[in-house]
């Protein structure tokens, strides 16, 4: 049974107090000296708890904000994108608003993770300090398992990193066609430890950001369809050249190929002569990732008009021994 006494604790003589007001009100010394423990800790955790919450909430909105890409942004990027340098075409598609809002929503889901960690690791804190536990040592212990795991995970916080750097320096997104190295094909998902890409034989490879030393990407800004035209010996190469460069004016003026090509073709004239033919190069300024199409529709026009015009193909040469010397 807890006694009731007529002398006030020491604490009790402070105006203001938790004790002094429990004192008056109970007039009970065990719960006026406990009044700290009881009631005053209590709030201040709950009150340390409450503002983590609100803190941690708010955060989350405005990156929710900031990554999110309006119905009615008119193309815009993403208002935590438009700091960042961005490599995307020119021209707007959904193949660009997929990768802003993909590339958007990692760093989001990044920062997201940042805030939670800062905010509630610096609440844990203060609960820890409120109730009196020393936190040097618990900080030193955390610096030691965490240089343990820096150790153990170095991979994973490579991959992470790179990612990080990937996905702020905008190398390549979702749409591209990139050339990591050990895979090229499509970049169908970009994270911060692996990035997806689907080859032209249909087959899903899964890279590791950390293990990737290049990228070569083929669909950023612009490309150029190269074509190269094979004659045989012989040929009229004046005739052939004023052809080819007729032709592929022709058909990149015309649907489909026009709202692809960015230039007019231009005629380099005759790139190599080997004991086969003599080879003709074109070049065309087309939107990123067309260069192929291009290439396709321009080869199959100007081979129906180099056999049109009478040019023959190129055939291969073959050598025999040599006749001994008389």
């Amino acid at each position: 049974m807890i006694s009731v006494l007529t002398e006030p604790p020491e604490c009790a003589s402070e105006a203001g107090t938790w004790c002094n007001q429990v004192w008056r009100v109970t007039g009970n010394e065990w719960l006026a000296a406990s009044a700290d423990w009881l009631i005053a800790k209590p709030a201040k955790i709950l009150l340390i708890l409450l503002i983590a919450l609100v803190l941690r909430f708010l955060a989350r909105r405005l990156i929710d904000k900031l990554t999110t890409l309006p119905s009615d942004s008119g193309g815009k990027p993403p208002a935590i994108l438009r700091p960042l340098r961005e490599r995307t075409p020119a021209i707007l598609n959904e193949t660009t608003l997929e990768r802003r809002t993909q590339r958007a929503q990692t760093i989001g889901s990044v920062l997201k993770s940042v805030a939670t960690l800062l905010i509630l690791g610096i609440a844990v804190m203060e609960i820890l300090a409120e109730l009196g536990i020393n936190l040097g040592p618990i900080l030193a212990s955390a610096g030691i398992v965490g240089v343990a795991l820096g150790f153990g995970a170095q991979n994973l916080v490579k991959d992470f990193l790179s990612g990080m750097f990937m996905m702020v320096e905008d190398q390549y997104g979702v749409g591209d066609f990139v050339d990591v190295g050990e895979a090229a094909g499509t970049v169908e998902a970009v994270g911060l430890r692996i990035t997806t890409l689907r080859d032209l034989g249909g087959t899903v490879w899964y890279v590791r950001n950390g293990e990737i030393l290049r990228v070569g990407n083929s669909s950023q800004g612009f490309a150029v369809a190269v074509v190269d035209v094979p004659l045989a010996h012989g040929s009229d190469v004046e005739h052939a050249t004023r052809l080819v460069s007729q032709v592929a004016t022709e058909v990149t003026s015309e649907a489909p190929l026009s709202s692809d090509t960015l230039e007019q073709p231009t005629m380099l004239g005759v790139e190599n002569v080997t004991a086969e033919g003599i080879q003709l190069r074109l070049t065309v300024k087309v939107r990123p990732g067309k260069q192929w199409t291009v290439q396709r529709a321009l080869r199959g026009a100007i081979t129906s008009a180099l056999a049109d015009a009478g040019f023959e193909s190129p055939v291969p040469r073959i050598f025999g021994p040599q006749a001994p010397p008389a």
